[in-house]
């Protein structure tokens, strides 16, 4: 097993592992908030009933439901089939599948499949060198016009916690945000905004952008 399978088979059993203790059926107030803001993106710029693909989706809280609620047809793809069999049961309208976004064999879509996509806290456990290939193969599905919307690692950091949320092991890679632009913008997209976002003792960046026509 490579080294970019092995992490992806380490995050994939810590979320089987320990999905409930990281999100549970019902987001938390300062959650719900957060992830409003950010969602509020898609909603005023995306058309109504709007496509939109959620990578790194989770238990589809609470992103996905958002998404759902608002009237949008969400699809979302994550690497851990007990996130994925619960977001089934929690957001019954969206269409949700388990594979792995760095692989073509698992998750593929047509080109200009979604009017908009987001991905919040996932990117950064995709194996580092997968990273840009995902960026642009994201692009690729959006229309023309296509909003993306998504967190990634502020700094740079690859590591791993052996007793993450006291349970197992998981890892994490990021290169920083100044690479994470450059990426972004060779995929085709133009940034429109570009955040930072605090968390603990560092924190995460939120990127806005739109594919260009």
């Amino acid at each position: 097993m490579g080294e970019g399978q092995g992490q992806s088979a380490l995050v994939r059993a810590g979320y089987n592992v320990l999905s409930r203790a990281y999100r549970a059926d019902i987001a938390d107030d300062a959650t719900q908030g957060q992830y409003a803001e950010w969602l509020g993106n898609v909603r005023d710029r995306a058309p109504a009933c709007a496509d939109v693909l959620d990578l790194g989706c989770g238990n589809g809280i609470p992103a996905a439901k958002w998404l759902s609620d608002n009237g949008f047809r969400v699809t979302g793809v994550d690497l851990s089939d007990t996130m994925v069999e619960r977001a089934r049961e929690l957001v019954p309208e969206g269409t949700f599948l388990r594979g792995d976004v760095t692989s073509v064999d698992e998750v593929a879509f047509d080109v200009g499949s979604f009017d908009a996509a987001v991905s919040f806290f996932a990117l950064i456990h995709v194996p580092v060198t997968d990273q840009p290939g995902v960026l642009a193969r994201a692009a690729r599905w959006l229309r023309p016009g296509g909003l993306f919307v998504a967190t990634v690692g502020h700094t740079a950091c690859s590591c791993t916690d052996n007793n993450w949320l006291g349970g197992t092991p998981t890892s994490w890679s990021h290169p920083g945000a100044a690479t994470y632009r450059a990426w972004i913008e060779s995929a085709g997209l133009a940034i429109d905004r570009e955040r930072f976002v605090p968390k603990g003792s560092s924190g995460h960046t939120l990127f806005i952008a739109t594919r260009e026509r």
